[in-house]
């Protein structure tokens, strides 16, 4: 269940009712610090800025994710959606298009479903 009381319209949107943010507008789009991305809706650890990359499709991107879920999404078309594993918020879909990452996978995450922490 998603803790946190206070969400914008947009993460209400996205987290709770499995919107998308419009691409090139996420406020972490460009962020490049060293740190952990974690749910705004409950606070988990999601990403390492370590695995993050551009991949030049306006949202943030991750080869690699923790305390995630990944459920079948047949909404518009067959996709992955990525979900947070404590909270179920929606983060975003997972792609296999990502040769050149070490996983070969993309993690395409709503940039207002996820905080940032400063290491």
């Amino acid at each position: 269940m998603i803790t946190k009381k206070k969400l914008t319209s947009e993460q209400r949107r996205v987290l709770i009712e499995k919107g998308t943010e419009a691409p090139f507008t996420g406020k972490l789009l460009q962020n490049k610090e060293k740190g952990t991305y974690t749910c705004a809706g409950c606070g988990s650890p999601l990403f390492s800025s370590d695995v993050k990359f551009d991949s030049g499709t306006g949202w943030p991107s991750f080869y690699e994710a923790k305390n995630v879920k990944l459920v079948e999404d047949n909404s518009h078309g067959a996709r992955i959606e990525v979900v947070c594993a404590k909270c179920g918020g929606h983060l975003g879909h997972v792609f296999d298009d990502a040769p050149q990452t070490p996983t070969g996978q993309r993690f395409c995450i709503n940039s207002c479903s996820l905080d940032f922490k400063k290491k």
